[in-house]
């Protein structure tokens, strides 16, 4: 697919169970923009793969549950691909997929190596559920006071230059990907920056914070690996 930027731009969409939603997650990407978009199926038991090759989407499978092992399992893909940037966001319709341009607008225009889209401020009514919120303020207190630097939150929605991803080694196999991302940024440098982008309640149930134990797992990954790294040498 040809692409208007210089820049080869290419997205990553995690999802497991998610075909009654990524028909509108995928109708709403500016595919003119893209040289690629891959959803990896992390193990679904519906239509999420048929669906995705459906609309036009690279499918991968990892049969290994967790967001981090398929997130990773993009990457690892699109690592022979020369893609510049990549852009994450969730295949659940959280994300407004229409506002890429606005998350990658600071690393085309303005030289930043990795953007957070930050939801807070922009979340509709029940999107953000207050133990989410709880939980985004305190990692994001800690991650103040131990690296020195200010997020207002640990969003799905994010692009970072594929060559500074690659060089930050991410590890993480399930709910601690984007924060150990977050974390990596800062400790080697990379321009950070934030965009507000919109939210909205997601289509079908979190496995997160939709369940009791999706939201103690999570919430227990995330401090773990805010502390973690701060034990270790820069």
């Amino acid at each position: 697919m040809k692409t208007e930027n210089p820049e080869r731009i290419a997205v990553v969409i995690p999802a497991l169970n998610e075909a009654a939603s990524l028909p509108k997650v995928l109708g709403d990407l500016p595919w003119e923009r893209l040289a690629e978009v891959v959803v990896v199926d992390n193990g679904s038991s519906d239509q999420t793969a048929a669906v995705a090759q459906a609309h036009g989407a690279t499918v991968l499978s990892e049969p290994r549950r967790g967001y981090g092992w398929a997130c990773l399992a993009g990457i690892e893909y699109l690592k022979d691909k020369q893609s510049d940037i990549l852009v994450f966001l969730d295949g659940d319709y959280s994300d407004y997929p229409d506002e890429l341009g606005d998350v990658v607008r600071p690393i085309l225009e303005e030289g930043y190596d990795l953007v957070i889209g930050s939801r807070p401020q922009r979340a509709g009514a029940g999107a953000l559920l207050s133990h989410a919120r709880l939980g985004n303020a305190l990692a994001t207190w800690l991650i103040r006071r131990l690296y020195g630097f200010s997020y207002t939150d640990l969003g799905p929605f994010r692009a970072i230059r594929f060559p500074k991803l690659l060089a930050i080694e991410m590890q993480d196999k399930t709910y601690g990907w984007t924060v150990e991302m977050q974390i990596k940024a800062i400790r080697h440098g990379l321009r950070i920056t934030e965009v507000p982008v919109r939210y909205r309640q997601r289509i079908g149930t979190s496995k997160v914070s939709g369940t009791i134990k999706g939201t103690i797992l999570a919430g227990w990954k995330i401090l773990w690996t805010v502390f973690r790294y701060a034990r270790r040498a820069a």
